[in-house]
Order: C-alpha cells, then structure tokens, then sequence
C-alpha cells in the first residue's frame, strides 16, 4: 500500500471497534464477512507494492480512493461486494438505462454501481487512470476502522480504478471494475442470522455515501439458492424486487444469507494452501478477541470472487462452485465458523451491524448472569432466610440434605482462601442438654443487664430451640490455620472469624433452600462451651445453629413481629463514594436532613377522631384525666391508631458537648466536667441513671463535641463532630457545615434507637456552659431580652448571672442572628447538643415516634426544630417545666404544656424520665379502661 495512504489513515483519530467509519462514496455490506477461506489476490504492481515493515504502521488500512464530482461511475466486481442485498430505492432511476457489465477478457465481469442521486458525491476517478494518493478518512464515513496492525504476509489488495459518476455517462458507458481491499481473514464472522437493515446513519455523520446496488437475496431463500443468487450478482437492470430495499446510507446493508459469500469466496484466485492453513491456525487463537471487531474491520473484503454470472451457463458454475465451497468448509473450517458455532464466543450482533465495545475498551461479552427464574429463586431464598426459634419439627433430617447443607457451606468465601472453619455436628441429646443448661444461664445474665422495659420484653423471647431440634451444628474458627503468612490476614487477624460467618451464611441459605430451619444462639460463654464440648483450646466459636424441619417460615422475622426491633430501609445504609452521602444506584445523592423534613406528617385526623370518641364512652366523666385524655389523642393520631402503642420500651438519647464560651466565666464548673459526668452516666452513677432504672428506660449517651478524649465504653456513641464549640462572643461558634453535621447526627440516633425497637425517645444533654447558649436560642426565637430568659444555670451567683446576661447580649448584637435560617441561628450561637437535639426531634417525628423534651435546652431545640419544620410539634411531649426562665418562654412560644413542675434545673433528661410513666399511663387507660358499654354502666 502507497505510504500516503497509511500516514493519510494512521493521522485521524481512531474510531472504536465495532462502528462503522463512513467514508465518502460506499456503502459496507456484512456478506463479506462470512466465514471464507484465506484467498490473496494478484493484484497488478501499479496499484500495490508490499512492504514487510509496514506490519505496525497502520499501513494495511483499506484505501477507498476518492476522487471529484465529475467522474464515472466506479463498478463494483460481484466478488468483492457478494450480497449488496439492499440497494437505495433512489437508484432504481437508473436501473433501466444502465447496460449490462460486459467483463473484459482478462478481467472478471463485475455489477456495476448506479449513478448517484443529485447531491451524491463521486468515489472514484476514471477508468484506467493510476490511483490516486488516498486521503484520510473523514469522519461520519461509512467504512469501518480496521485493525491497528496485521501481518505483513497477509495479502492486501488495492481497489481498481472506477469510472466517473456524473450522471451524463450513465447510460452506454463501460465501467472499469473496482476492488475492495481484503483486510485479512482474521478479521471473519458469521452473519447468517442478521437478516434486519441497518439502521439510518446519524444525522450528523459525514458526507452521504453513494448507494450501491446489487441483487437482493431473500431471507426466507434456502441457503442454497442463497449462494446461487449471490455467486451471480447482475448488473444495474436488476429484478424487481431491488426496488424493495429501503435507502440506508452511511450503514451497513444485512440481507442475511452470508454463507453464500464462503461458496463464492471458495473459488476465487486460488491461494497457497499452506499459506492459507497457516492463517487459519491463526485465525483460530485470536478468533476470541476479533468477533466483534471482524464487523468493524471486515467491511473491506477481497474482490477475488466468483464473477457475475448472467447466462445459465454461469449460473449453473456458480451452483457447483457453491457446492465445492460447502465441502471444502466442512473439511477445514476458518476460525470464525468456531466462533459462530459458540453462542458465548458469536453473540448475535445488532442490526446495523455495530458494536459497542465495553467500558474498559474490550469487546469480550460479559460472563452471562442467570435466567430470571434462576436469579429470582436466589433472591428469594435470601429474602425468606428466618432465624428460627418457634415450630421445629423432630423429623430426622436425612444424611444427603445434610451433606448438601454442609457442602454449600464449604463452599463460602474465605480470605486468603484459608478456609478457618470446621462443623461440629451434633445429635446426641446429652450433649444438646448441656449446652441447654448453659444457654439458660447465660440468658438470666443477659436479662439481669437490661433496663426493665426490655426485660419485661426479652422474657416473652424464646431465643433457643436446642431440645426441639434433631441437629446442632457447631462453627468455629480456626486463627491459626494457613499458617503465619495467611493472605489477607497481616492486618486484619479478626478475617478468620468473619470468614466462618459466611460459611454460616452458606448454610443457612442452603437450609433454607431444603426446608430446614435454622436458629442461630449466642447466649454461650465461649470458653465455657469450648471446654464442654471438647473443643482444641485455640479455636474460636463462631456460631451455634440449631437445625431442623419446621412447620412453616414467618413472613416476617420473629424479632420483628415480636416488636423488638424494626427493619432498617435499604436507603439509611447506602452511601456514594463517601460516607454520609447517601444515594442509590441511579438515584442523586439526596439530603438526609431534607428527606427527614419530608416524611414529617400531622396528626392522623382519623385516629385522633377516633381517640376522643373513645374517651367519650371510657367508665369516667368526659374530661376526667385532663392532660392525659389530650396526650393519648396525640399518641393515636401520632401513630395513626387507636388505641395507640404504649410507648415501652423508650430510650433517653444525652448528648455531650462543650463550648467556647465558658472562657468568658458565665460558671463556675470546670469544663473538664462535661467529660467526668459522661463517664458518671457511663458507669450509672448519675440522676438520670437512678430514674431510668426506676422507669424503664435505656439510656444512650452520645459525644456530639466533648473537648476531651473519652474512651471506648459500652453504652458510649462517639459522634464527636469537634471538640466543643468556639466562643460565639468573639466569632461563629460553627460552621454551617458542622451545625448539619451534628442535626444528622440526632437524625441517625433518632434511627438508631427506633429500629432497636424503642417506641418513645427522651431529650438528654450534658455541656458545662450550655445554659448560656440555650438563652441565646429562646431570646433569638421568643424575641425576648436576654435578661428575661437566662437564668443561673448551675447555680451561679448575681454577679456571675450579670455576667452571662451581658455574654448573651454581646453575642446576639454580634450576629443579629435571623429566625428565618435556623442553620445560621444555630451555627452563630449554638451549641453541639442543640443541634444534635434538633435532628433526635426531627428524626423521631419523621418516625411517627414521640419525643418526651427535658428542660431548657431541650426548649431551645425545639424552638429550632420548628423553625425548621413546624410539624415536629406534633411528637413532642413537654415532660417537665424547669426552673430556668428561659424554659417557660419557649414552652409558651411553643404552645406546650408540661406534665411535670417540680422546678428542675439538672438537665441530663431527668424531667423526660419522670414524666416517661405518665404518658405510658395515658396510653394504658387507652388500653385497659372499658367503655360504658361493655362493662354495663349507666351513661348519665
């Protein structure tokens, strides 16, 4: 190939594989890509001269030569384009006028070209004229990109020079033959099947390639004939039924009896056959790869082929040539008929003829999924997974379901490949009694260690089912076992026992599959069980299933319907690239604080009704219970039913927090103190903890901003958004940033503690200097003086309390915070816990979950939080009235009323947890107290 043109192809810019490139005056047709021997072509030396080093160039790019508007029309041989099936119906113009190719008598006859409608544009220059030098390839032509290089050895031929195109020589002129250039036979696949045209060219692809035109072949034709109506390609005054082919440019034309072009194909200029099975052998190893791209590449074939045949004579050598090429197929197929042949290898290619290459630039398929039903039955096996404790059967389960089961779980993922578990099976039932006993005790410990309301729930739980099941499998890990160097385990030893877990996944879903139930109990010490069952002493227990048939799998978990704990939405745990920005796939990421505000609904009108008719026919005078009569309508319109849940169990929620502006002495406490009470309440040494014990309650502290370090301790929540707040007398005391920060913090508290099965959460906080904020809070949302709304706090003397009136005036004149934007009040002069507050109202509203506030500061955060959405209000509960002024001012500004006034002023959620048994009492009469007509009282 001249080298202008393959420095004129390898200058433009690559087109992906498997898209059709257009180039100016053809159109590519998929025949040629039928699978077909390797056949080089002699070509004359003046349209090529072979150099061996051109390999990694991108020299054996085809040259489609172009030329100006006043030349000939160029003839195509029937060998190069084979099945032309589809032709414009534009052309059929000139089908009556156009003679009958005559083929010269060295020269093989070819079909010729049709000329082009007004406005096509000519490819070729005249007939007999040297090539030209071929340009590069513009974009939006319709040839493909071929391969980057190919092996010098392979053949490669250059077209013939083709006849001028300007309409006025249509009629009586001779064309000269015109040769597609062949690739290489790598380059092959099978497109028998796509019988569908091409779809139009884009509308913004290049210059509109002229339409050739050539005898359509019938899909539903046979094969054979197929091949007979290929080998024998006639010239412009074609049948009928050419006219039928709609007008595709810039596309590829798929008739779809490709196996016609290997018949004709088979009898062309004949090759080395040697050469031609070396190439074969090669075609074979890289077939894999190619069976996209031979679509790309494979638009330019080899014009070598069987001439037209336009007398019976011909046809009838055509026939036989056909036949030849069938037997010489069958006895040494081309690698693309292997690549056909697999349905993995040859996937059925889009109409058009196009392939998109994956995203990372292979044209490999993926490995194929399962079918629907397969997938679904994955699915659901995942989805009705029960942990079972309640109706096991003692049906025997039989040696192969349980090898099954056992398989499966052999089978789990493991890091490093280590495989560390092993499976204890046991039947005996003195052993399933031993390990009985030891369950039970461990079971009082653990209700012993829980708040009363959960322990009165607890004790309603079976949580073991080893009596009542036929086997027991014991999964253990072994940390040692792979040895030192265990892949995956340098820094992460803790993979041994996460391993066995999914091999205690495996087991339960294969059970599952069976109809087996499956308990998993971790009510052991796991000491004491390895001695027990005479375990080796470095093994760690991972799990104790009980395993057996059952009479039926819940809908739903039995926790849950139990009512101990609630299923998290999949859109809580799903976070984009980082954590916190939570978004599902193909879904924005979307605000935790704006999606929270949005699920925040009034009263349920119907519920509500449906409470005060009930309290209307309860055995007491109307209006009897005052306030509690008001708060068991709230609870039912709260939780849209009546009568509404008793909230038990319930969880005060304290969070910690320091601030800057202790530095300006508005008390005398140290500020270290913040982090002493937290371990205090951490160790139940606290008020707060003494209430919760009396009523019930859990309590959960959470470090939102303490400026100390506090360890890690059960019960503790390290949420610390940053260590305390800066003084808001001299600057913002938080960003905007770390104010939504800390109110997503109350939000997932909020989660948290509703999903562990809480159906009441309390207001709590510690923060030396909080009071001082919280004034700040009311006298921006009541539009109070700060002298009317700060009080003494932790007891401070006059002229300190002087003092902090005077560090709450200063702050507000510093900032001239606006209530219309609570982030800013809160960022300007609040406080870590406020705003954590505000996300624990938020979110528990959004739940449909009351919230019982403590005292001032919890004021304050309510104030915001209506600010921010005014329906909260519709979940919170006043359990207190503190001794602080300011707490008065927000509960009026609030409209709430409290159900305690014993003039607290403690903080830490002791108001909430008094006032706890009061609204789970008017909840209970709801409950328990009968109307006038089923216990028979006289109404008045």
């Amino acid at each position: 190939m001249p080298d202008a043109a393959g420095q004129a192809y390898a200058a433009q810019a690559p087109a992906p594989l498997g898209q059709f490139v257009p180039v100016e005056g053809s159109v590519p047709t998929t025949p040629h890509l039928a699978p077909t021997p390797p056949s080089p072509l002699s070509v004359p030396p003046e349209y090529f001269t072979p150099e061996p080093e051109a390999a990694g160039d991108g020299s054996d790019v085809p040259a489609q030569q172009t030329a100006d508007a006043d030349q000939d029309p160029a003839a195509v041989p029937a060998g190069g384009l084979p099945e032309q099936a589809e032709a414009a119906p534009d052309t059929r113009q000139g089908a009556d006028s156009a003679p009958d190719a005559t083929p010269d008598a060295g020269q093989q006859p070819a079909a010729t070209v049709p000329a082009p409608r007004d406005g096509d544009r000519p490819t070729a220059g005249p007939a007999g004229a040297a090539p030209a030098p071929v340009d590069a390839v513009e974009d939006g032509s319709p040839f493909p990109s071929a391969p980057a290089t190919t092996d010098p050895d392979e053949p490669m031929h250059a077209p013939h020079p083709a006849g001028p195109t300007d309409p006025a020589h249509q009629s009586g002129q001779q064309p000269a033959p015109a040769v597609l250039i062949e690739d290489g036979p790598e380059d092959l696949t099978d497109l028998t099947d796509l019988t569908a045209p091409a779809a139009p060219a884009d509308a913004d692809g290049g210059p509109e390639p002229l339409p050739l035109t050539t005898d359509t072949v019938d899909p539903a034709v046979p094969a054979d004939a197929a091949a007979a109506t290929d080998a024998n390609a006639t010239d412009v005054n074609a049948p009928a039924d050419t006219t039928d082919a709609p007008d595709v440019p810039g596309k590829p034309v798929v008739p779809g009896a490709a196996d016609a072009a290997a018949a004709s194909a088979t009898d062309a200029a004949a090759p080395d056959t040697a050469e031609a099975e070396a190439e074969t052998e090669t075609e074979a190893e890289d077939a894999a790869s190619v069976a996209n791209a031979a679509v790309a590449a494979g638009a330019l074939r080899e014009a070598g082929e069987e001439p037209a045949a336009n007398t019976p004579e011909q046809a009838a050598q055509a026939e036989q040539a056909a036949a030849q090429a069938e037997q010489a197929a069958q006895a040494e197929p081309p690698a693309p008929d292997s690549l056909a042949a697999d349905p993995d290898e040859a996937e059925p290619l889009p109409a058009d003829g196009s392939v998109e290459p994956l995203a990372d630039g292979s044209v490999e398929p993926p490995a194929p999924g399962y079918a629907d039903a397969e997938r679904e039955a994955v699915l659901r096996v995942m989805r009705e997974r029960r942990d079972i404790r309640n109706g096991f059967r003692g049906d025997p389960i039989p040696h192969e379901v349980l090898l099954r089961v056992l398989e499966a779980a052999h089978t789990a993922p493991s890091v490093g490949h280590s495989q560390p578990w092993d499976f204890v099976v046991i039947k005996s039932a003195e052993t399933r009694r031993t390990m009985h006993e030891l369950a039970q005790r461990q079971r009082e410990a653990y209700a012993k260690s829980l708040p009363k309301g959960r322990a009165k729930q607890f004790k309603e739980l079976k949580i073991e089912a080893i009596l009542d099941t036929p086997v027991n499998i014991v999964v253990t890990a072994d940390p040692t076992r792979g040895g030192r160097h265990t892949l995956g385990r340098h820094t992460q030893p803790q993979m041994a026992p996460y391993s066995s877990a999914l091999a205690v996944e495996n087991l339960w879903l294969a059970a599952r599959a069976e109809g087996l139930g499956v308990g998993w109990v971790s009510f052991f010490d796991e000491r004491e069980m390895v001695r027990a069952l005479g375990l080796p002493e470095h093994l760690e227990v991972v799990a104790y299933l009980c395993v057996g048939y059952v009479d039926e799998f819940p809908e739903e978990p039995e926790l849950m319907q139990a009512g101990w704990s609630k299923r998290r939405p999949l859109s809580w745990v799903v976070h984009e690239e980082t954590y916190g920005r939570r978004a599902l796939p193909g879904e924005d990421p979307h605000d935790l604080l704006a999606e929270t505000v949005s699920n925040i609904r009034p009263l349920d009108a119907k519920a509500l009704g449906e409470a005060w008719e009930r309290q209307k026919r309860m055995t007491k005078p109307a209006g009897a219970l005052g306030m509690l009569e008001i708060i068991s309508a709230q609870l039912s319109g709260l939780s849209r039913m009546c009568p509404p849940p008793i909230p038990e169990p319930a969880a005060v929620a304290i969070f910690a927090g320091d601030h800057g502006v202790h530095a300006q002495g508005v008390t005398s406490w140290p500020q270290e103190v913040t982090g002493q009470m937290v371990a205090n309440f951490l160790g139940g040494g606290a008020v707060c903890n003494a209430f919760a014990n009396q009523v019930g309650a859990e309590v959960c502290v959470i470090d939102v901003g303490v400026a100390g370090e506090l360890p890690a301790t059960p019960g503790l929540l390290p949420r610390k958004i940053r260590p305390g707040t800066a003084d808001m007398t001299t600057g913002p005391a938080l960003t905007r940033e770390e104010v939504k920060a800390a109110i997503e913090v109350g939000i997932e508290t909020a989660r948290d503690l509703v999903a562990a099965g809480n159906k009441a959460l309390l207001t709590g906080e510690m923060g030396i200097a909080n009071t001082t904020a919280s004034a700040a809070l009311i006298s921006v949302y009541t539009d109070t003086d700060p002298v009317e709304v700060t009080g003494r706090g932790t007891g401070i003397n006059d002229e300190m309390h002087a003092r902090k009136v005077e560090v709450v005036r200063r702050a507000l004149d510093l900032h001239q915070p606006d209530p219309a934007d609570p982030v800013g009040v809160l960022a300007a002069i609040g406080g870590l816990e406020h705003a954590a507050m505000v996300g624990l109202l938020l979110g528990g509203a959004s739940l449909r979950t009351p919230v019982i506030l403590d005292g001032v500061s919890a004021g304050a955060a309510a104030l915001v939080a209506r600010a921010i959405a005014p329906e909260v209000l519709a979940a919170c509960i006043a359990g207190h009235r503190s001794a602080e002024p300011g707490h008065v001012a927000a509960l009026n500004k609030l409209g709430l009323r409290p159900l305690v006034d014993l003039d607290l002023r403690l903080g830490e959620g002791t108001g909430a947890l008094l006032a706890l048994p009061v609204v789970q009492s008017a909840a209970r009469a709801m409950h328990e107290v009968a109307t006038f007509d089923s216990a028979g009282v006289t109404e008045k």
